[in-house]
């Protein structure tokens, strides 16, 4: 389990500023267990200390404007404005804040903390230190009891009517009323700051959630990623040109109890990895190369061909168009990526759609999509397979040698090597 989480603040005296500012003023710390998030030098009193001495005033506002977003939005490299919502530096207001990262991917969150950029940092210079991973459950509770204190701190001192206090209450009013919390989610997840969404917008996708699912929509509008997703009718329009056939109750199944054991994992590449071990294990496939034909009967489909317009879909996907046919649109031009795409709607179909109107496979970095890439990376190279062949050598070349060998881009391998710690991992892969 992971440790838990404290958003602190040690009261200190501040002789200027605002009195919002001098009343929320404090050394303040990020915590989890023995971890110090916000450990650093300071200069001041040449020793190190757990954080440093800011107005947590200021930190309150910034997780109340950003509240939805650190809690439903999804990394994005693809967003411009990502960053302001989601790194502590973004506060500003003249202190030095740590150089930290909330990351989410919808079920799972992650605290990055690293070392301040200037080695020579005064009057505060972070060490940084290992990444707190755990269910965003555990984040949103450490800001919300963060918020208490700080409100306590301004009714301490009298101070009533501030714009944090004012923030804070329209979000409780927001989560109160469950039109306006979908609303609210729905435009973080679209990667938009409150009221910045066209009404328009938020409408198509309450419309063809009633007629997908929230969970399907859910991961188109992250997939959207500061513009517009895609709606019901231009799926179905690409569906009718990019599409084939498909029959999803020919599909492969996971038993009940091999489904259970992936879900209970807690990291998504966890779930992705059980669930492929368990369906090589039940289709009798061993460690061996998958052929494209037979990944595709596993999928329910026997035509892999591409589309007229050549793979240009923005996205993969499996719809039920909602007259008895079913069809599959493979984003990929490339050979391995459409094998790759094929196995990830496999996985989307084993974990997380069964009875799915709509699967989508996109570039988002939710749980789901993380669940799937696993999926189709261990499903189509096995990762017990990929170490026996490469001994050891994690040259390019060797691992370009597996991946031809199991018809996957040399990045599955890469990914799977990653997962096991053969080679360096990125920080918060888990919930990135």
């Amino acid at each position: 389990m992971p440790a838990g989480l404290e958003i602190n603040l040690a009261p200190e005296v501040l002789g200027e500023g605002s009195p919002e500012e001098r009343a929320a003023f404090g050394l303040f710390s990020i915590c989890a267990g023995p971890l110090t998030l916000t450990e650093g030098f300071d200069s001041f009193i040449g020793a190190l200390r757990a954080g440093p001495l800011v107005s947590g005033y200021h930190a309150a506002e910034w997780f109340g404007w950003n509240w939805w977003r650190l809690l439903y939005e999804p990394y994005s490299p693809r967003s411009a404005d990502w960053w302001r919502a989601h790194k502590m530096t973004a506060i500003g207001e003249g202190y030095v804040w740590p150089n930290i990262t909330f990351r989410t991917d919808g079920v799972r969150a992650a605290i990055l903390s690293e070392p301040s950029v200037n080695p020579e940092a005064k009057p505060f210079r972070y060490l940084g230190a290992s990444p707190w991973v755990g269910p965003t459950s555990l984040l949103e509770d450490a800001i919300r009891a963060f918020f208490t204190r700080i409100a306590h701190r301004l009714d301490e001192r009298g101070i009533r009517d501030s714009n944090f206090q004012r923030v804070l209450a329209d979000l409780i009013s927001e989560r109160r009323d469950s039109e306006m919390m979908e609303r609210r989610r729905l435009e973080a997840l679209l990667g938009y700051d409150p009221d910045e969404v066209d009404e328009s917008v938020i409408q198509t996708l309450l419309t063809d959630a009633a007629q997908f699912g929230t969970a399907a929509i859910d991961e188109l509008a992250a997939d959207a990623a500061g513009g517009v997703p895609l709606n019901a009718g231009r799926l179905r329009t690409i569906a009718s040109y990019e599409g084939v056939e498909a029959r999803p109750g020919d599909a492969a199944k996971l038993a009940q109890n091999d489904l259970a054991d992936a879900l209970d994992q807690p990291a998504a590449w966890q779930q992705g990895r059980r669930a492929a071990i368990a369906l090589r294990l039940k289709e009798r496939l061993g460690a061996s190369p998958i052929s494209t034909a037979r990944l595709a009967q596993l999928l329910g489909t026997s035509a892999v061909r591409r589309g007229p317009t050549g793979g240009k879909s923005p996205l993969s996907f499996l719809l039920d168009e909602g007259t008895g046919q079913t069809r599959v649109v493979l984003r990929s031009r490339w050979d391995t990526g459409r094998r790759f795409e094929m196995a990830r709607l496999l996985g989307d179909h084993l974990l997380f759609g069964a009875d799915a109107t709509l699967l989508p496979a996109t570039r988002a970095y939710t749980f789901r999509q993380k669940a799937q890439r696993s999926f189709a990376a261990e499903f189509l190279s096995p990762f017990e397979a990929i170490e026996d062949m490469l001994q050891g050598d994690f040259s390019q070349e060797a691992i370009e040698e597996v991946a031809e060998h199991f018809e996957v881009s040399t990045m599955t391998v890469e990914t799977l090597l990653r997962n096991h710690g053969l080679i360096e991992r990125e920080p918060m892969a888990d919930a990135a």
